[in-house]
């Protein structure tokens, strides 16, 4: 992996995203200086790091993903009505996916759209949650069933945000880096093997090369399909039954996701004939990194969410498997033989 941490910018179909790495949020006001930023973040956040935003034009909102859904997106909108948000002015999301998805849903209905960019404060979040312009809420048991896409213009890597994150949440975001050196990158899953999370952790220079080369994956497979009626797909390796167990479990996304890849390789296995040597590689590989390669779970309710995916098309689903570690290729497949397969294995 390149030694060079640089500041970046990829051009997907609605516009330009900017990335800053190194780039503090007290800095992001200086970077807007003609514009009136109000800044949206959830409870934990704030409370952890409160000095970093500006009296009244700070919104703040309940922790978990359990607030994520409609009703919080209209308390945040009467918030932005009482201190008279504009269309010219930029909402910042400053906090995890959460956060992110929220803020971003918000500023794309709100007057019909506002100008929106994040600033990441989780692993999961810089690596994948921030990134792709996917915003929305849950719906009951359905993750992200309302939403749009649209981009945010640029994304503020603060590292020194992460400083606070609770060790579970590093595991987590360590979910989506291997799902993607799984897909995309045997040169970073190597890299993976030879590292540990703990000195990835302490060593501040070679996580933000990591997290630079994750938003260039994710950024780069946007790029070709904004709105994911095929290439990006990819990006959905394992997340089949990670959001199934995800809300019956209450898992961590990136745990769950660990999960889902785990069931993906044995997927894979019957369906590409990929090597089970290799399914064992990438199950060490997820408890080299402290995330779970199993749960237990109803098998029938989980089979009854998977149903309503979003990925399903009719009577079939779009489903990724491996060809190689660092390969992956999306298949479609009808319910009832990813139905055999999912109580078999």
């Amino acid at each position: 992996m390149s030694n060079k941490v640089e500041e970046s910018s990829i051009t997907i179909d609605s516009g330009i995203v900017e990335c800053y790495y190194h780039f503090s949020v007290e800095r992001i006001k200086a970077h807007y200086p003609n514009e009136r930023l109000i800044f949206i973040t959830d409870e934990n956040v704030y409370k952890s790091h409160a000095e970093i935003f500006p009296v009244g034009d700070t919104i703040i909102f309940p922790a978990g993903e359990e607030n994520k859904n409609l009703e919080t997106v209209g308390r945040v909108i009467d918030e932005l009505h009482e201190i008279d948000a504009g269309r010219n002015d930029r909402i910042i999301g400053v906090g995890g996916g959460v956060v992110t998805d929220l803020s971003g849903f918000v500023a794309s209905i709100y007057l019909r759209g506002l100008k929106f960019s994040f600033a990441p404060t989780s692993v999961l979040a810089m690596v994948d949650a921030a990134i792709g312009g996917k915003n929305g809420v849950d719906s009951g048991q359905i993750k992200n069933q309302i939403g749009v896409i649209r981009q945010p213009d640029a994304l503020f890597f603060d590292f020194t945000l992460l400083r606070s994150l609770p060790s579970e949440e590093w595991v987590s975001g360590f979910g989506e880096i291997i799902k993607h050196a799984c897909i995309k990158d045997a040169e970073m899953f190597h890299y993976l093997e030879n590292h540990r999370l703990e000195d990835l952790g302490n060593n501040p220079g070679a996580f933000a090369r990591l997290v630079q080369k994750n938003v260039n994956i994710k950024l780069n497979v946007v790029a070709q399909d904004e709105l994911e009626t095929n290439a990006r797909r990819i990006l959905n390796f394992g997340h089949t039954l990670a959001h199934a167990i995800e809300t019956l479990n209450k898992l961590p996304h990136g745990l769950a996701v660990s999960v889902g890849i785990v069931f993906a390789c044995k997927v894979s296995e019957r369906l590409t004939g990929f090597d089970p040597k290799k399914t064992e590689k990438i199950v060490d590989l997820l408890q080299q990194y402290h995330l779970p390669v199993s749960a237990g779970f109803d098998k029938e309710a989980a089979w009854n969410l998977v149903s309503f995916d979003k990925k399903k098309s009719g009577d079939s689903i779009y489903f990724v498997v491996l060809e190689d570690i660092g390969k992956g290729v999306i298949k479609k497949i009808s319910l009832e033989n990813l139905k055999d397969l999912f109580f078999e294995i």
